[in-house]
Formats: structure tokens, sequence, C-alpha cells
């Protein structure tokens, strides 16, 4: 087997691996594929006779890119017009059965995931999800595993004060969404209000391309005044079907067999707290095709 085949076949079968890792610490997956191009390039000048463990070594390279490229991005969101949302991706229903990687690629924990450090959250991506060695993380991050220890230790607080407070299931999930679809469908106020959490918030991402909230709107009240206002529009000019996106029941809606919106939610003790509609098209064409993910 020549160099560059062992290299190719070392690549490819942890290829779902190593993009799941740039997605999961750039909430992007069209800057996790070229964080992926960066480490294949990379990889393929390295002389695998030194590599004692190819999985760690690719692992290493790709966190070193995501970490340049999650720094690029944060000055790119800064400029970024409206409310930024994670690219959605639909997933394969094998993400769902795996409960601890579905919730970590949730579009409610890669928002918390947003209020990390740079470096906080590949240590936490590291270690949280994918269950890496301190010592092969400090290799990744470039700091000594006494440190990565405490960033790790700092970034697990951080995010057990904001991650949903249970895993939710994926039958769960699809029950809320036909009852929070059904009550708008029959124009159930009362309905609509008992799915909603007190301080739920709809976030709304449009990229300034397509019309979008421009800011999040809170409470339950004011929550269900939006889709009930709304809803009768959009039901009438688009084609609403579920969707497993991010590894979670969600709702995709179609204009000409387009994706034009794609509807996520958050839930809390049983209740909605959060709503996440992206509708900038430069994010949606992982909407086509499922992703495939692993650990």
């Amino acid at each position: 087997m020549t160099g560059t085949t062992a290299a190719t076949d070392a690549f490819v079968a942890h290829r779902n691996l190593l993009f799941t890792v740039a997605y999961e610490m750039l909430g992007s997956a069209a800057d996790a594929e070229d964080v992926l191009q960066e480490t294949w390039l990379r990889w393929t000048g390295v002389d695998l006779d030194t590599v004692l463990d190819q999985r760690a070594y690719l692992v290493r390279i790709t966190t070193r890119q995501a970490l340049v490229r999650l720094r690029t991005l944060g000055r790119r969101k800064e400029s970024y017009v409206g409310q930024w949302l994670p690219e959605p991706l639909l997933t394969a229903p094998d993400v769902a059965e795996d409960v601890e990687l579905a919730e970590s690629v949730s579009m409610a924990m890669l928002l918390v995931l947003e209020t990390l450090t740079p470096t906080e959250r590949a240590v936490f991506v590291l270690r949280e999800v994918f269950d890496l060695p301190y010592d092969e993380i400090a290799e990744a991050v470039d700091k000594t595993s006494a440190a990565v220890r405490q960033i790790a230790h700092r970034a697990r607080s951080h995010v057990a004060s904001r991650r949903p407070r249970e895993a939710v299931s994926a039958a769960e999930t699809r029950e809320v969404l036909e009852a929070f679809q059904r009550s708008l469908d029959t124009g159930d106020l009362q309905g609509l209000l008992d799915l909603l959490a007190p301080d739920v918030v709809a976030l709304g991402d449009g990229g300034g391309i397509k019309q979008a909230l421009p800011r999040p709107i809170t409470g339950a009240d004011h929550v269900a005044r939006l889709f009930s206002v709304g809803w009768k529009t959009v039901a009438a000019g688009m084609d609403i079907e579920p969707a497993m996106v991010n590894g979670h029941p969600a709702l995709v809606f179609l204009v000409d067999n387009e994706v034009d919106t794609v509807l996520a939610i958050r839930i809390d003790n049983g209740l909605i707290t959060g709503f996440y509609s992206v509708r900038n098209p430069e994010k949606l064409s992982r909407m086509t095709q499922e992703t495939s993910l692993s650990r």
C-alpha cells in the first residue's frame, strides 16, 4: 500500500468523526468542510510511519485548524446582519439514537457553545462529547494537561448552567411539534400557550438576505402572537414537512420544493423554551441530503 493510499484510507475512515468535531466547534458545515480540506492537505504531508495513533493525530490537526477558523468566524459574526444561528443539518436517523451526540449537535447546545471562548469550546467538545484523554486534548490546543483540566472544569460549569436541563427524546420532541402545528392550524391560541414556557425565546436568522426576526422575541404571549399572526400566511404559501435536523425532529418549510426555512425547538420540562428559525439560504444547502455524524 502506497503512502498516499494509506493516508487516504485513514482520512476516509475518520472523516465523519473529523467533520463532527469541526462542526461542533464552528456551528457551520461550510466552515467545517473547509477545515477538513486543510486537515487533508496537512495529513498528506505527514510521515505515517511516525504516527502512533492516526485517529488522535487527525483530530489534533482538525482541532487546530478549527481553532484558527473559529477566531476568524468571531470577527465575521461581529458584522453579521441580524441574529446568527448555527447552520442546520439534515441528519441521519442514527444520530438521534445516540442521545449524547444528538444533544451535542442540537441547535440549543451549539448556541450554548457559542458563549465559550475558542479554547474552552475545543476542550469541552473533545472531552465531553468525544471523551478524549486530557493529554491528547492538551496536544491539540497547545496547553499543558493541567491547564486543560482547569479549562474543562470551567467550560463544563459554564455549559451546565445554560444547557437544556434534561435530554429530550425524539418522540417527545415530535409530539410537542405536532401539538404546536395542530394548535396553529386550528387557531387554538390557548393550546399554543399551553406548550410555551413563560420565558420562551424565538430567534431568527435571515443573514440579511431573507426577512427574519431582527431581534429575539421573548415571553409566551409575544411568541404566541408572533406565530398565530403569521401562520396562516405561511401555511398558505409553503409546504411544511417534518425532518430530523441536528439529531432532533424539526419542521422544514418549502416553497416550490426548495427549502425556505428550518424551524427547530428546544424543550425543557415538557415546554418549548426556544424556537430557532433559519432562513439564510447560504445556510440551507445541507438540508437537501443527510449528513453523517459520528463519535
